[in-house]
């Protein structure tokens, strides 16, 4: 006997009626205040101000020694910021979604998110050239432009955008606090862990974090390209599942050997001459002699 809890697996027999979220004032307020943010921690780093001091007295505080304890765990638990298996984790989630509710949104959002992160968090990244606490050659030195690419840290804009993305696609408001409470934490912690292990300064997770909660603002300007690429994808599928089910009406069902159809009428078969008896060939032959033959005979 089926449950509800089981029921609740199967496809919808029609796609529900999804709620897009929209750019609304709290959502432009925010916006704009975690982009100051993001310029301040910029300029901070790029002035060497008290940020990068703070950077340098964690770094030489030296956390993993202090609490060597949490090593093993915390070398587990930061995986939850890389990109590969979140991504695929997310993506396998999201994808039984877009089967069930026959959409390819949450799928096409999670490309977009990821796409924005590669693109904003890598140039950043490239530009300004930072060196991590491991490869640092000058004490209270910012280590700019120095070739590295850990500045904003995209373990903790990962882990922003990756888990933040599940609230952001939540159909019920109940369902969007829970995952945007567990998403804050999930990144709060993979940030803090990279600074407990020496592989990020402070400064780098500040502005991870900032990244990562900028891409997910700014999700809503990206529904229209959404839906323009879903409809299309869902056009070329339809166009194609017509072909294929044109060609399988022109395939026999069955070997026409077996006597199945077949796609083409069969030849005419050649006439062939009737064929007689020995006798009545004979009769015909006595029948068509002259008179005079027969009178001889």
């Amino acid at each position: 006997m089926r449950t509800d809890i089981f029921a609740r697996l199967d496809r919808e027999p029609v796609p529900p009626k999804i709620e897009v979220p929209r750019m609304t004032r709290t959502r432009l307020a925010l916006f704009g205040g975690t982009s100051a943010f993001y310029l301040i921690v910029v300029v901070a780093v790029l002035l060497s101000t008290w940020l990068v001091t703070l950077d340098w007295k964690i770094m030489l505080f030296r956390p993993y020694q202090q609490w060597p304890e949490l090593h093993a765990f915390l070398d587990y638990y930061v995986v939850l910021g890389q990109r590969g298996p979140t991504a695929v984790m997310v993506a396998a989630w999201l994808g039984w979604r877009s089967w069930r509710q026959h959409t390819l949104r949450p799928l096409l959002s999670l490309g977009a998110a990821l796409l924005l992160l590669n693109v904003t968090v890598g140039a950043v990244k490239l530009g300004l050239g930072r060196l991590g606490p491991h490869y640092a050659t000058q004490v209270g030195s910012a280590e700019l432009f120095a070739g590295g690419d850990i500045f904003p840290s995209g373990h903790t804009a990962n882990a922003v955008v990756t888990w933040g993305i599940l609230a952001y696609l939540a159909t019920t408001p109940r369902a969007r606090r829970y995952l945007s409470a567990l998403s804050a934490v999930v990144a709060l912690g993979v940030g803090l862990t990279t600074v407990y292990l020496g592989t990020h300064w402070l400064s780098d997770v500040l502005l991870g974090w900032a990244a990562g909660l900028l891409i997910l603002l700014a999700l809503p300007w990206c529904e229209p390209v959404i839906a323009v690429v879903e409809g299309w994808i869902l056009d070329r599928r339809d166009r194609i599942g017509e072909r294929l089910r044109a060609r399988r009406r022109l395939v026999p069902s069955l070997p026409v050997a077996s006597g199945g159809p077949r796609l083409f009428p069969a030849p005419a078969a050649a006439e062939e001459p009737a064929r007689e008896t020995v006798g009545a060939a004979a009769s015909r032959a006595r029948a068509a002699r002259p008179s005079s033959d027969r009178l001889t005979a």
